[in-house]
């Protein structure tokens, strides 16, 4: 491998490959910087694997792409100075390799980004279209629209460096999945011919088609898809951020407590376990029980089921929103013996005292319940991000106001919503935003063309609801909570529990995921048009 060093902490080098990481690993390099885009080369390794097998090597790493020919851009060199100073550190103890076909894109970068009289970052860039979010719904809708209209100039703002597949935590709970199986690089995600700008939105100025980045900067669009996710309000539970990892309260909405709610179901031989839902809307409103079914399934096992008492509160007015699910999961309520409490909210927890406060709502009114805990799961409130509610693009509700068919901004017909910020009454889950992406990209490509909008989105959401360990009730359901499977009957009865159905959960969706869902191939679903049904 030829390296050339610059300074005593920066080399740059021509292409490296997964097998030259271990050797640079023990030259005492800390970080990898890639300034090559993807496909210029047949047998040009991948940024996703290079990053992946860079972490496993614990090796930061850093995608800074520069089309071969051009002179970098004053974005790139920005962030490239900020990389660098990232990677080797205040103190000088980084020791950085940047690479591309030659290295000569490296070092231009590295020389600009060094330069003595450091240029301002630009004050505003213009792209085709915007994405705002790098998660489920914002990297399908990029990737999506890239394969539809490759020409056109696409940004994705996106300030976090990892992704999760969240919906495998609650298997991680169960001790199923390991956490790090829901992790990658999100730098491996962006697709090639997008421009990834790692900063937060700090606002937007729709009737100017202008979104404000954390740096100061702003970024013009064309159309704009918005894919913010949803926040999860811990706060909002007095005590329940100062005791979430310890006092045996967890929950599987967050990556780093899923491995400590399996540890708790392992320990745990007798006591009491509250698993606990708030109101409506949440993101996978079937989370909270299949972390419940889990840790039954796992204390029937070891024949201790019967010596720890299960509670479930909810604050729903029912088990399940769609009716036509209930039977089988109160089938389940009652194999499992769990005390099931409807309109019941957790407001507060000491973690202390392992004390939790519920507020429930009963024909005589509202009362005050107090409750103690050997084991405490807890599914936090949750709403639109604050930037999304602050802002002209928000409804009433806070999420981002947008017809419930296309998917347009009811105000703004150059702005689209996907996923769970979207302020659509249809469950909030991946599948959900699976089935967002192409409609809102058929139909963002519409509006960009002058056309009328065809396409429509008909509320579908699924929820794989676990109920035992190689068994799930598979919830498929659109607006109104009308049935809308995607299996044959005679393959698949959502309305029962059932092992192929686990088989898909466990095996074939998180593959699906990762390998078709944010690549834009759709995971096999066509958009309906509006005549269509």
């Amino acid at each position: 491998m030829s390296l050339r060093f610059l300074t005593a902490h920066f080399a740059v080098s021509p292409q490296i490959r997964v097998e030259d990481l271990p050797a640079l690993k023990e030259q005492g390099f800390t970080a990898i910087i890639s300034t090559r885009p993807d496909g210029e080369e047949k047998d040009q390794p991948s940024v996703a694997d290079l990053g992946v097998a860079a972490e496993k090597c614990g090796l930061a790493f850093a995608y800074i792409p520069v089309r071969m020919g051009a002179t970098p851009d004053a974005h790139s060199v920005t962030v490239m100075r900020r990389t660098l100073a990232e990677m080797i550190g205040p103190d000088n103890t980084g020791k950085v390799l940047a690479y591309c076909r030659s290295g000569r894109r490296a070092s231009d970068l590295f020389e600009l980004a060094s330069a003595q009289t450091e240029e301002p970052a630009p004050k505003s860039q213009r792209f085709d279209v915007v994405v705002v979010g790098g998660g489920a719904g914002g990297l399908s809708c990029a990737a999506s629209l890239l394969r539809r209209r490759p020409e056109l100039l696409v940004a994705v703002i996106e300030p976090s460096t990892e992704h999760y597949y969240q919906p495998g935590w609650t298997l991680v709970g169960g001790g199923v999945f390991k956490a790090r199986d829901t992790q990658r690089s999100e730098v491996g995600l962006i697709p090639a011919r997008a421009n990834w700008i790692r900063q937060a939105v700090t606002g937007f100025k729709p009737e100017q088609n202008r979104v404000e980045l954390g740096d100061g900067s702003e970024i013009l669009y064309d159309a704009m898809i918005v894919a913010t996710g949803i926040k999860l309000d811990w706060a909002a539970i007095p005590g329940l951020s100062e005791t979430l990892g310890k006092n045996g309260v967890t929950s599987n909405y967050r990556y780093d407590l899923a491995p400590y709610t399996w540890e708790l179901v392992s320990k745990l031989e007798e006591g009491t376990a509250l698993f606990t839902q708030p109101p409506m809307p949440i993101k996978c409103a079937g989370a909270p029980q299949k972390a419940m079914y889990l840790a039954c399934d796992a204390w029937r096992r070891k024949g201790v089921l019967g010596r720890v008492q299960v509670a479930f509160d909810t604050a729903t007015p029912s088990l399940f929103g769609v009716a036509d699910f209930v039977p089988a999961l109160m089938d389940y309520i009652k194999g499992y013996s769990i005390d099931l409490t409807l309109k019941s909210r957790l407001v507060a927890v000491d973690g202390e005292k392992k004390i939790a406060t519920f507020e429930r709502t009963t024909d005589k009114g509202t009362e005050r319940v107090e409750r103690k805990f050997d084991m405490l799961h807890v599914v936090p409130p949750q709403t639109a991000p604050d930037v999304i509610k602050s802002s002209p693009l928000a409804g009433q509700d806070g999420f981002v106001s947008v017809h419930p068919d296309t998917m347009q901004h009811t105000v703004f017909p150059n702005v689209f919503a996907v996923g769970d910020v979207a302020g659509t009454s249809n469950a909030k889950t991946a599948a959900a935003a699976r089935k967002h992406a192409p409609v809102v990209v058929e139909n963002l490509i519409a509006q960009l063309s002058g056309r009328k909008l065809d396409y429509a989105y008909d509320g579908y959401g699924g929820c794989p609801l676990t109920v035992e360990r190689g068994k799930i009730v598979l919830a498929e359901f659109g607006y109104g909570g009308k049935l809308l499977p995607t299996l044959p009957g005679w393959i698949l009865d959502g309305k029962k529990p059932t092992r192929l159905a686990w088989f898909l959960k466990e095996k074939i969706m998180p593959r699906l995921y990762w390998d078709f869902m944010l690549r834009g191939r759709e995971l096999f679903v066509r958009p309906a048009k509006k005549h269509e049904g």
